[in-house]
């Protein structure tokens, strides 16, 4: 499907907005580094919080969605849903805590926490992992989602995709820093809300969809509209729901879900004014990204399954689209063909928009990593803040090259999804635990990580080389989990512990709670706050997202009793979590 002149004007315009934001900010982003990277650590929590929900809202998230709805049904979301508890736990465990440290980065942690030369080698091998492998695997997937959306409807192929949108994305990333990055996310929220919520009006009104009434009811759905997953069939139950709540969400290192905070989620918090200001960017952050925007999503991944009952479908509808990149993700794109001119337009824009968003977010985030973890600590650690701006924008660039080629190798979202997954199995313990117990070390990270990455490469490579019968990915999860976490453990007690006096700056200066530290360092009887109202806290976030993910999901159902049920609930929850965030200890 070809776009006309009126919808392309819509898209322009768009361009032209996002592109003048960049440009407003260049002269500011090109301050310093603390203003290119962190706002000068003076945003307000809206304007962190949407961002982050706008970076999460990317062109690959609705795909992934579509592609989890269409093979296992809507209960397979708990697959990223289970990242809630996750979030919560950030919310009112580590964001006064991460803005407390009053570090550059979430790298520069490491020897803010640990000693010695491994703390030092930890913050630079660390940066070019996550700020240049990792960082480019998550830009890559999103270029992957790009490529296929404009496969379906510009029928543009991928080179030419990745060309046009890397180039305009990292100019004016690299011009305007994090300021025009976060004021131009609220604009492309607005945009990616308003044509997500058009693309599943507009799937409903399909004759063979026939609303929400011919949606439910429609015998190709009957085994793909459950909230939760059959559990007379562990087989489903497991992968789907079990490990993800018992496991995933606090053994796994995922962008936008690290256990503690972490990545652009900790660059947001640390951007904040106070204390206060990062917890409620983060919790806004949760609120939206797991109850608001999901159903959009969903409705037309279901309307898909009508309109394109298998992939011999949707290559019959585009014949003339690379085979390689024909998955169920691609059922998403190809439902907005159906969208009228003028509002394919705006919904185009939309997923320019988040894919904007989310890639310079990335290219911010893995700069900050490049420039000051490593540049600016080990090689050049004498120069001028314009010398590290330019650096940062050089960085910005090689970044989107690489995360291009990457992304002409990848087929599918899941893939790239269940591939980081496994990287980071049995890492996020150690993120946890790092704040409140005096005796993780670097060394615990060290083995962590290494280990983790030697487990997912056996798992992906060498398992498969070897002839053995493939493992479901759930198995695998949860083997690497295990073994990563005893030998993180394991190296923990045989390696030295941090000195005495780093343990001791570093509790002054974060006053986390005290019962993991009274053997290293002098406590303070009321440092941290309260515990038990930390706690319940975040059961309550808990029940308030989940109760309206539900509540929402029933209405939409044709089910008020239940759907009524599930929002009075998280009302009442709401309630309670706002009574008791006092007592949580924010400054």
């Amino acid at each position: 499907m070809q776009l006309v002149t009126l919808d392309w004007f819509v898209v322009a315009l768009y361009g032209a907005v996002a592109l003048t934001v960049g440009i407003v900010f260049a002269r500011r982003a090109g301050k310093g580094t603390h203003e290119f990277f962190l706002s000068g650590r003076r945003a307000p929590w809206w304007l962190l919080g949407t961002s982050m929900v706008a970076t999460t809202f990317s062109t690959d998230t609705p795909n992934l969605v579509t592609d989890m709805v269409r093979t296992g049904g809507v209960s397979q979301n708990w697959v990223w849903w289970a990242f809630l508890i996750t979030g919560m736990c950030t919310v009112f465990f580590y964001a006064k805590l991460w803005r407390r440290s009053g570090v550059f980065t979430d790298i520069g942690f490491y020897e803010l926490r640990y000693s010695g030369r491994i703390a030092a080698f930890l913050r630079g091998f660390r940066a070019l992992y996550l700020g240049v492998f990792f960082n480019v695997m998550i830009m890559a997937t999103v270029t992957l989602a790009a490529i296929k959306i404009a496969g379906v409807l510009l029928g543009v192929d991928k080179y030419t995709t990745v060309l046009i949108a890397g180039t305009v994305t990292v100019i004016y990333s690299a011009t305007s820093g994090l300021w025009g990055v976060v004021v131009t996310d609220l604009l492309l929220f607005g945009i990616a809300m308003v044509g997500a919520v058009a693309a599943a009006y507009y799937a409903l009104s399909l004759p063979e969809v026939g609303g929400l009434a011919g949606l439910v009811t429609h015998p190709a759905l009957s085994e793909k509209l459950a909230l939760l997953p059959d559990f007379t069939d562990w087989r489903v139950a497991v992968p789907i729901f079990i490990v993800p709540i018992a496991v995933q969400w606090w053994s796994t290192w995922y962008p936008g879900a690290e256990p503690g905070g972490g990545g652009y989620v900790a660059q947001r918090m640390l951007a904040a004014r106070s204390e206060n200001e990062a917890m409620r960017a983060t919790l806004w952050f949760n609120v939206a990204h797991y109850a608001l925007r999901p159903w959009p999503w969903i409705l037309v991944a279901l309307a898909s399954l009508i309109v394109y009952p298998s992939l011999d479908s949707i290559t019959a509808r585009f014949p003339n689209l690379d085979p390689s990149i024909v998955r169920h993700d691609l059922a998403y794109p190809a439902m907005l063909v159906f969208l009228p001119h003028g509002l394919l337009g705006l919904v185009v824009a939309s997923l320019a928009a988040a894919y904007m968003s989310t890639i310079s977010t990335h290219l911010n985030w893995g700069a900050s990593y490049v420039v000051d973890d490593f540049y600016r600590r080990f090689v050049a650690p004498e120069r001028d803040e314009g010398h590290y701006v330019r650096v940062a924008r050089v960085s910005t660039v090689a970044l989107i090259v690489l995360a291009a080629l990457v992304s002409l190798w990848l087929e599918n979202a899941l893939q790239a999804f269940q591939i980081l997954l496994q990287i980071g199995a049995g890492t996020g313990l150690i993120f946890l635990l790092r704040w409140f117990w005096w005796r993780v070390s670097a060394w615990s990270e060290l083995s962590g990580m290494a280990i983790s990455f030697l487990v997912a490469f056996y798992f992906e490579i060498v398992h498969p080389a070897l002839g053995f019968p493939a493992l479901h990915p759930s198995l695998k999860l949860v083997l690497g989990v295990a073994v990563t976490t005893a030998v993180w453990l394991l190296v923990t007690y045989m390696t030295p512990p941090t000195d005495r006096v780093t343990l001791q700056n570093f509790y002054d200066r974060i006053r986390p709670f005290n019962m993991g530290w009274r053997a290293a360092v002098r406590v303070v009887p009321s440092a941290g706050g309260s515990l038990s109202a930390a706690l319940l806290c975040w059961f309550l976030g808990c029940i308030v997202v989940y109760a309206a993910l539900f509540g929402t999901g029933y209405l939409l159902y044709g089910q008020p009793l239940f759907g009524g049920f599930g929002v009075a609930v998280a009302v009442v929850a709401a309630i309670g979590l706002f009574g008791t965030l006092p007592r949580v200890g924010f400054e």
